[in-house]
């Protein structure tokens, strides 16, 4: 799957990915605030990553610049208690430019094409900018803070859980959950 908005291109990730996706990533202060992200990321690591299976419904994909394909994030939907969870991360020296809010934006429609009717994210306390970017995307504080692992940190860190309805944009209707 493939998503092209006005600066950048969302992209599958493929195995030779592995060594620009090490680049982006290997920054403590990006890795920390993920979950299950080791700190530190190796070479190792960007290819196992890399390798990783994905299920057509739960897409992971590359957040690269359009002009140059130079890859500056990931942004991929997993799993939830609340049927599927938005996950990101943009690199350090592409922070305060809008690619978050666009490559959430992006996968918002792609949720919305994949019949996606209530989307959850969380961000951990320490990492307000995050919550910033959830709040542009429409996502609504669930009230929800809870203690959470992250790899990185190797414990655990309060995080705020976010949820957001795409009913409208994929044209259902549903019961509140």
């Amino acid at each position: 799957m493939f998503h092209r908005t006005n600066r950048l291109l969302l992209r599958p990730i493929w195995g030779e990915d592995a060594p620009a996706l090490h680049r982006a990533i290997a920054d403590e202060g990006v890795v920390r605030n993920l979950a299950r992200a080791p700190w530190p990321y190796d070479e190792a690591d960007a290819r196992a990553f890399a390798a990783r299976p994905v299920d057509p419904l739960f897409p992971r994909l590359l957040v690269t610049l359009a002009r140059d394909a130079q890859v500056i994030g990931c942004i991929g939907l997993e799993p939830a208690e609340v049927g599927a969870e938005l996950g990101y991360w943009i690199a350090r020296p592409h922070w305060g430019q809008g690619y978050a809010s666009e490559a959430g934006k992006a996968m918002l429609a792609i949720a919305a094409m994949l019949g996606h009717t209530i989307l959850g994210a969380w961000h951990f306390l320490d990492n307000p900018a995050s919550g910033k970017v959830l709040r542009k995307l429409g996502f609504e504080p669930s009230g929800r803070i809870e203690e959470r692992f992250s790899c990185a940190r190797k414990g655990k860190a309060p995080a705020a859980q976010y949820r957001r309805s795409l009913a409208a944009q994929a044209g259902v209707h549903q019961r509140a959950a």
